[in-house]
């Protein structure tokens, strides 16, 4: 999955409209989840892949879950704080982060006094603006025998606080650069994704790749 990952730059969680570009379509059926079974499969790789330290992952194309390369994620940023803003709620969020470093969902629904479903959609808009990421995620034990069955907790960071440091990143992009800076206009970055996610893909039709993108 990891390579996977890699491999196309940019790759929505689940099933889209583009057949076949998804981590739920390139998973064997007996491995996606099955509680039941015991099998956690993609639901639980996404942790290690997550705190591999080089992959993006939250509600960033079609309001749904994906992943990226910070090489990708930095061209969908550059489009999308190019043309939305957050609300008042959603910068009470940022300002808390930018305090304490990251949120979570329990954190956000005591900022802004709200319930579980309200403050999830607070973070998901911010996540489509590109403004905050999943910045961790940790594996619940419980029972006396500390059974892991699935259930995990996440916590949310800003882009920045999370891969803005280019001295500590990994990946050698252009000398004393910012790893999250993208070179020409938002337009540009709309049209180089438009190109590559539509060679990893297959998608020959724009109109299907700018409403993902958008």
């Amino acid at each position: 999955m990891y390579r996977a990952i890699l491999e196309a730059g940019i790759i929505p969680f689940f099933r889209n409209p583009i057949q076949g570009y998804s981590i739920e379509e390139l998973t064997a059926p007996e491995y996606w989840f099955d509680g039941d079974a015991g099998v956690l499969g993609p639901w639980d790789w996404k942790i290690d892949c997550i705190q591999s330290g080089d992959i993006v992952y939250g509600k960033f194309l079609g309001g749904k879950a994906a992943f990226a390369t910070v090489e990708w994620y930095r061209e969908i940023r550059a489009w999308r704080l190019s043309r939305l803003s957050p609300d008042a709620s959603g910068q009470k969020i940022l300002d808390f982060i930018g305090k304490n470093g990251a949120i979570s969902i329990k954190e956000v629904r005591e900022l802004l006094g709200v319930k579980k479903a309200a403050a999830d959609s607070a973070i998901a808009r911010l996540q489509m603006q590109c403004r905050v990421v999943t910045g961790d995620i940790q594996r619940v034990y419980r029972g006396e025998d500390l059974h892991y069955n699935g259930w995990q907790v996440s916590s949310f960071t800003t882009p920045e606080a999370l891969f803005g440091n280019a001295g500590d990143f990994p990946w050698p992009f252009r000398d004393d650069a910012d790893p999250l800076a993208t070179e020409g206009t938002p337009e540009e970055s709309l049209e180089r994704l438009i190109e590559h996610i539509g060679t990893v893909s297959g998608c020959t039709d724009r109109k299907t790749l700018i409403k993902l993108i958008r």
